[in-house]
């Protein structure tokens, strides 16, 4: 079978998710993948698939000449979509784009990541699709009705952090594929990770405090002088809500070596000892005892392996996909809010600090035999990369074991997901 893959333009996350999926076909399917899309092509790099394996789909920002803005109103927006211009070329453009494509490849089927409007679009013209429901409350209807007018629903995150306000036919239409990882993390030692940091533009008493990092171990439990290291985490989406925290985290953990990832205010630079940007995150989040962050999904996902304490601060994103998934990593045990952060933090030590993270956090968890924290982080972590991506995987080599989409639709999802339709034939 061909398969066909949506990306939406905002940001590179879902072109990444989707080079994840390609990297997990074996290779002598992977030409069959096809991603369509309208990112610029300066805006992500693809490691897995070409150039020309790519559709560069026409822009759908509102023109002054649309005859109906993107969002009329009541008596002119159709409850199945968010946003629908009435006569822009671009759109027109874009969808013969879309069409034209899907029958030039003899696309079989299509995941949609995401975009209701896409999805109507190919239930209007009969093509198979998949997709992706991202965390959140999505029960306004254009959502509802891409679900429904789906195969079946693709999850990238664990069935565990399922937001209890999802209704159970969503649930139950939903595959899990849990978070993907990248393949080939680096695997850098305590010693190689304060190599990295020599390396980092930082102010002078920051170098004082590296060099105190490199003459102790990265096993905080066992050498009690070395500073804690403290890893802040921010994306282009918005960082001020965290940048606004700064100064308490500062405040309350004085002696901690605090590293800012990602954009920063110019005035909050002085209650960090780095801030810097890097490519990958990896080794900062393996190296580090202490992560503050929000909650994007590419994000939490680098995160999930690892043993490291976590810290969530939400941003404000439509559809609450951020808070709900605080929430469920704060039910789990696997993150504090910043309030829990800071309950813990009154007249004790930073060491005493991190020490009723590690235990809030351990007495929260529900399964002590998966409790990360009753673990030292590279066991953890080493445990969890044999299983990394095996859901995906299965679904991906899945797509390859059919001769047609009815076949695979009747023999291997449906048994997935425990479903028949009502009228099937």
């Amino acid at each position: 079978m061909r398969i066909g893959y949506y990306a939406h333009h905002h940001g590179s996350g879902h072109c990444r998710q989707a080079d994840k999926l390609a990297a997990l076909l074996p290779s002598a399917w992977l030409q069959s993948l096809t991603v369509f899309t309208s990112l610029d092509t300066d805006a992500y790099t693809f490691k897995t698939i070409t150039e020309a394996q790519i559709v560069r789909l026409s822009p759908e920002d509102e023109r002054l000449d649309d005859v109906l803005p993107g969002r009329a109103g009541q008596y002119w927006q159709p409850e199945c979509l968010h946003y629908s211009p009435v006569g822009n070329p671009d759109i027109q453009t874009r969808s013969w784009q879309l069409l034209d494509g899907m029958r030039q490849r003899n696309i079989d089927l299509m995941i949609i990541d995401v975009s209701v409007e896409v999805a109507m679009f190919c239930r209007a013209v009969s093509m198979p699709y998949l997709y992706v429901r991202l965390a959140g409350n999505r029960d306004d209807a254009p959502h509802l009705n891409a679900f429904a007018g789906a195969l079946g629903l693709l999850v990238p995150y664990p069935q565990v952090l399922e937001s209890a306000m999802t209704p159970n036919w969503i649930r139950q239409k939903s595959l899990y594929l849990d978070f993907l990882t990248s393949a080939n993390a680096p695997n850098v030692t305590y010693d190689g990770f304060i190599d990295i940091l020599t390396k980092l533009p930082s102010h002078t008493n920051a170098c004082k405090s590296i060099k105190t990092l490199a003459q102790h171990s990265d096993d905080i439990k066992k050498d009690k002088c070395r500073p804690l290291i403290v890893t802040v985490i921010k994306g282009y989406g918005g960082h001020e809500a965290i940048d606004a925290k700064l100064s308490e985290l500062r405040h309350v953990m004085p002696n901690a070596f605090i590293i800012s990832l990602g954009p920063i205010d110019d005035d909050k630079r002085n209650y960090v000892d780095i801030a810097t940007h890097v490519s990958d995150v990896t080794t900062f989040i393996a190296h580090s005892d202490l992560l503050l962050m929000a909650c994007g999904l590419n994000s939490i996902a680098q995160v999930y392996p690892y043993a490291t304490p976590l810290i969530v601060l939400p941003d404000d994103r439509p559809h609450q996909e951020q808070e709900l998934m605080a929430d469920a990593l704060i039910t789990q045990g696997r993150a504090l809010s910043w309030q829990q952060f800071m309950n813990q933090t009154s007249n004790t030590s930073e060491r005493e600090i991190h020490q009723n993270i590690l235990s809030s956090l351990s007495n929260t968890s529900k399964d002590i035999d998966t409790n990360p924290y009753k673990q030292n982080k590279d066991q953890y972590h080493c445990q969890n990369s044999g299983q990394s991506n095996a859901a995906a995987h299965t679904f991906m080599t899945s797509l390859t074991q059919y001769s047609s989409i009815k076949l695979w639709f009747q023999q291997w999802l449906l048994p997935q997901l425990d479903l028949i339709p009502e009228r099937i034939k």
